[in-house]
C-alpha cells in the first residue's frame, strides 16, 4: 500500500504534518516502537508508530529521524497522548531527512492502526493469501461468534497446510491448529523446548523467525510482540507464534503473511491484557489493606467483591494462596516489579490447561520491585477433608518454568518465588503475604537463575540459611570444606563426595557403602581421613549437623 492512503481513512486519525512529496512510498508493514534506537528491529518500508517516549531533549530526534531513515523507513505517525502534540524539532528533523511525518489523535489506538496496515499490506502482497488474514481478522473478535487466536491459527492450518501453535514464555499452549486427526496439542516437553530456543535467540539479539529442529521436526519461532520497549522488560511474558515448518526456505510473500499473523495475534493479546486491569485493581486494593493492617472484616469484604471476578460460576468462596516474586537485573537498570507482574500473570497457570481463561482467574499487583499474586483456589477439599491440596507448590512451578525463563534471563537477570500455604480468611492473608515473602528470601539465598521455595520450607533450618551474614556463611564453611576439598583436588580422594552420601543415609555405613560401589572398609577410611583432616567426629550428631549445614551453605 501507499503512505497517501492512510490520508484516505479518517478512522486512523492520522494528520500529515510534513513530507507531501514522499506519499507514494510503499508500505511493507508496521512496527511501534519507544526505543531510542531501534534500527535492529527494522528491514525497511515500515511505518513507525511511536509514543515519544524516548524524546528527552529537543536533539534527541535528529538522532532518532537519522536511525529511522537509515533504515529506509517508510514514514512515522507520533502519537499526541505523551506530549499534547507533536514537538516542532522532530517535525524540522523529518524534513531534513525527508522522511513522511504523521501526527496521531489522542483517542485512537496504534492497534487499530496497525490491524488496518496489516490488513492492507497482505492483502496487496499476498494476493490471495490475504483473505486468509482478512479471515482472521474478522474471527479474532471476542465473543461466540469469534474464536480468537485458536480459529485463526484452524485457518493457518485449513488454508496454508501449516501446523502452528500460540505459546506462553513457558510453553504453556495458549492456541494451537490442528491438522485432520493429528490434534492439537504439542507435548509439554517440546513446548517448553521451544519457548526455551525463543528466549534464547531473543536475548542473543538474533531476529526472527528463530529455526530448531527437535524431534526430527523443524519449527520456525516468530515473536509475538505487543510492546517495543527494553526487550528485558517485555519477552519474559510475551507470546510466541511456533509454527512446524521451515521458514527459510519460504518466499516473501509467505513471511509477510506470517508476520501479519503475529500482529493480528498481539492485537488480541493487547486486548487480553486491557482485561486485567480489572484484577490488577483489585489485587493491589486487598494487597494494601493486608498490608496496612486493616480489620479482617474489611479484607473480607474486599475478597467477597474480588471472588465472582477471579472465580465467576463458582458460589463457594474459595481459599487463597499468596505468591511473590522478584526479578533483578544486574546494574539495576530497571525496575523490577512491573516485569515480574507480567511474568507472574503468564505462569501462575496450570501447564496441562489449555488456553488463555485461566490466566483470567489470577490477580497480581506490584510495589516497588516486588510483585504479588493472590491466586484464588476453589473451595473443593480433597478425600481428608483439606482443600489446600489444590494449591501451587514451588517445586512443580519449578519444574515448569526453570529451564525456559533461565535461558531468557541470560546471564544478566534472577527471577526468585515464594509460595505462601493455602487460607481461607481474611485474618490468613497477612501471614500468608510474609510467609510467601520469607519463602522467598530463602529462595534467594540459592544459587541459579530461577529458584522458587515454598512454605513448608520454613519449618526447617534453610530458614535460617538465608539471614547469616555472607561473611559468617564463608567462614564456616572455609573452616570446615576447605580441608577436604584441598585434599580431593591433590588425591582426587572424592572426600566431599562421600561425606555428602554418608550424611544422606543417615550415617548407615552398609546403604553408603552400597550407593557409592565402596566396600565397607573403604567407606571407613575414607571417613576416618575426613575425621582426620577436619577435626571433627562423624559419630556426634553435632558434628554431622555442621557438615550438614556447611554443605548446604555452599
Amino acid at each position: 500500500m501507499r503512505l497517501r492512503a492512510l490520508l484516505d481513512t479518517d478512522s486512523l486519525g492520522l494528520h500529515l504534518l510534513g513530507g507531501e512529496d514522499e506519499l507514494d512510498r510503499t508500505v511493507r508493514g508496521v512496527m511501534t516502537t519507544d526505543l531510542r534506537d531501534p534500527s535492529r528491529y527494522l528491514s525497511g518500508g515500515e511505518l513507525v508508530l511511536t509514543g515519544l517516549a524516548w524524546r528527552r531533549e529537543p536533539e534527541d530526534s535528529e538522532r532518532f529521524i537519522r536511525i529511522l531513515a537509515g533504515a529506509g523507513v517508510a514514514g512515522l505517525a507520533a502519537g499526541e497522548a505523551e506530549l499534547g502534540s507533536v514537538p516542532e524539532d522532530l517535525v524540522e528533523a523529518c524534513v531534513r531527512h525527508r522522511l513522511p511525518l504523521f501526527s496521531v489523535v489522542e483517542d485512537v489506538s496504534f492497534a487499530s492502526i496497525t490491524e488496518y496496515v496489516v490488513r492492507q499490506v497482505s492483502s496487496e502482497r499476498a494476493g490471495d493469501l490475504a483473505a486468509v488474514v482478512d479471515r482472521h481478522r474478522r474471527l479474532m473478535t471476542s465473543g461466540p461468534t469469534g474464536g480468537g487466536p485458536e480459529v485463526v491459527l484452524d485457518l493457518l492450518g485449513s488454508d496454508l497446510d501449516l501446523r502452528a501453535w500460540v505459546l506462553s514464555p513457558t510453553g504453556r499452549q495458549i492456541a494451537g491448529s490442528s491438522l485432520a486427526g493429528s490434534g492439537p496439542e504439542l507435548p509439554a516437553e517440546l513446548a517448553a523446548r521451544l519457548a526455551g530456543e525463543h528466549l534464547a535467540a531473543s536475548r542473543a539479539g538474533r531476529r526472527g523467525p528463530h529455526r530448531v529442529t527437535l524431534g526430527g521436526a523443524t519449527y520456525s519461532l516468530f515473536p509475538i510482540r505487543h510492546d517495543r520497549r527494553d526487550l528485558r522488560e517485555t519477552l519474559l511474558s510475551d507470546w510466541l507464534l511456533a509454527v512446524e515448518a521451515d521458514a527459510g526456505d519460504w518466499p516473501e510473500e509467505r513471511l509477510d503473511l506470517l508476520h501479519g499473523v503475529t500482529q493480528l495475534i498481539a492485537v488480541e493479546r493487547d486486548r487480553r491484557d486491557a482485561a486485567r486491569t480489572v484484577r490488577r485493581r483489585l489485587a493491589q486494593e486487598v494487597l494494601e489493606l493486608v498490608q496496612t493492617g486493616a480489620p479482617p472484616a474489611e479484607i473480607a469484604a474486599r475478597l467477597r467483591v474480588a471472588a465472582p471476578v477471579l472465580l465467576p460460576g463458582l458460589g463457594a468462596a474459595p481459599h487463597w494462596q499468596i505468591v511473590v516474586a522478584r526479578v533483578e537485573w544486574d546494574g539495576g537498570d530497571l525496575p523490577g516489579g512491573p516485569v515480574a507482574q507480567a511474568l507472574l500473570e503468564e505462569v501462575l497457570v496450570d501447564p496441562g490447561t489449555f488456553g488463555p481463561e485461566p490466566s483470567d482467574r489470577i490477580a497480581v499487583a506490584h510495589t516497588g520491585d516486588e510483585a504479588v499474586a493472590l491466586v484464588p483456589l476453589p473451595a473443593v477439599p480433597d478425600d481428608s477433608g483439606d482443600a489446600s491440596a489444590t494449591g501451587l507448590h514451588a517445586d512443580e512451578m519449578l519444574t515448569v518454568f526453570q529451564e525456559p525463563l533461565s535461558r531468557g534471563l541470560a546471564d544478566d537477570g534472577r527471577l526468585t518465588v515464594g509460595v505462601s500455604a493455602a487460607v481461607h480468611s481474611a485474618e490468613g492473608l497477612r501471614g500468608a503475604l510474609e510467609e510467601a515473602r520469607h519463602a522467598r528470601r530463602v529462595a534467594a539465598a540459592r544459587p541459579g537463575r530461577v529458584c522458587a521455595a515454598g512454605h513448608e520450607e520454613l519449618a526447617s533450618h534453610v530458614l535460617l540459611l538465608p539471614f547469616v551474614p555472607d561473611d559468617v556463611r564463608r567462614a564456616f564453611t572455609a573452616r570446615l570444606l576447605d580441608p577436604l576439598r584441598d585434599y580431593d583436588r591433590r588425591h582426587r580422594a572424592e572426600l566431599i563426595p562421600t561425606l555428602e552420601a554418608f550424611l544422606d543415609c543417615d550415617g548407615s555405613w552398609t546403604r553408603c557403602a552400597a550407593r557409592l560401589h565402596l566396600h565397607v572398609n573403604t567407606l571407613r577410611y575414607r571417613v576416618g581421613r575426613i575425621e582426620q583432616l577436619t577435626g571433627r567426629d562423624l559419630s556426634r550428631l553435632e558434628d554431622k549437623l555442621d557438615f550438614f549445614l556447611a554443605l548446604r551453605i555452599s
